[in-house]
């Protein structure tokens, strides 16, 4: 598996039940009560955060979702941890409804909010750089996707496009990326690892190949 330089390949992987993946959150995070169950989904782009939040959704009733790319649209790559946690993590925390419409958006005409109403069981906060440090108080669990590179811009590429100027705007993003990811270290937060796009054989609709965290010693 081709990885960033600095990130450690996971092992051991198995093979498990989406529905497992959920009872090993819960486990991890006992206690939680009259609030959501906040979860943050890491990895970078192309591993495939959204679609496994979405298959997890399915086995997970009374889940909301909460993608980062929202918060840092037409703001910036990664600096924006406050917003979230001001906006989006502490009113959850609290159980109240979220209702957050960022300045971005209202400077450039985006309609509508990022919204979750209140009572919800589980939110899955995704999106690259979400398990960082200065957010990790707010989260309950965690799982960050790894997988090999090729695949993962191969899949970008299919998703965003390899128009000049798209080709631009993800090198741009590259840049920042790989520093960011070497200081904060996401694989080693993790209460768990999935594979994005997965390295071994599983049902796409009902499993996941998922290893621990590799902890730096």
């Amino acid at each position: 598996m081709r990885l960033r330089p600095g990130e450690p390949e996971a092992a051991g992987w198995r093979v498990t039940t989406l529905a497992a993946v959920v009872d090993r959150l819960v486990a991890a995070s006992p206690g939680v009560s009259g609030r959501p169950r906040v979860i943050a989904i890491d990895g970078r782009g192309g591993a495939g955060k959204t679609t496994l939040v979405h298959r997890l959704r399915g086995v997970a009733p009374g889940s909301a979702v909460v993608h980062t790319d929202d918060v840092a649209w037409n703001h910036a790559c990664f600096d924006w941890g406050a917003l979230l946690a001001e906006h989006v993590l502490e009113p959850l925390h609290r159980g109240a409804a979220v209702s957050y419409r960022p300045g971005a958006w209202a400077a450039h005409d985006r309609p509508g909010s990022i919204t979750v109403p209140a009572g919800r069981d589980f939110v899955w906060v995704e999106g690259t750089g979400v398990l960082r440090e200065e957010l990790a108080r707010w989260f309950d669990a965690s799982i960050y996707l790894q997988g090999d590179l090729d695949d993962q811009d191969r899949l970008l590429l299919a998703r965003d496009g390899d128009a000049p100027g798209q080709r631009e705007q993800v090198a741009s993003w590259l840049r920042e990326e790989l520093p960011f990811l070497l200081r904060e270290r996401p694989w080693a937060r993790a209460t768990l690892i999935a594979g994005g796009p997965s390295p071994i054989a599983c049902d796409p609709d009902t499993e996941v190949a998922v290893a621990e965290p590799v902890v730096p010693r």
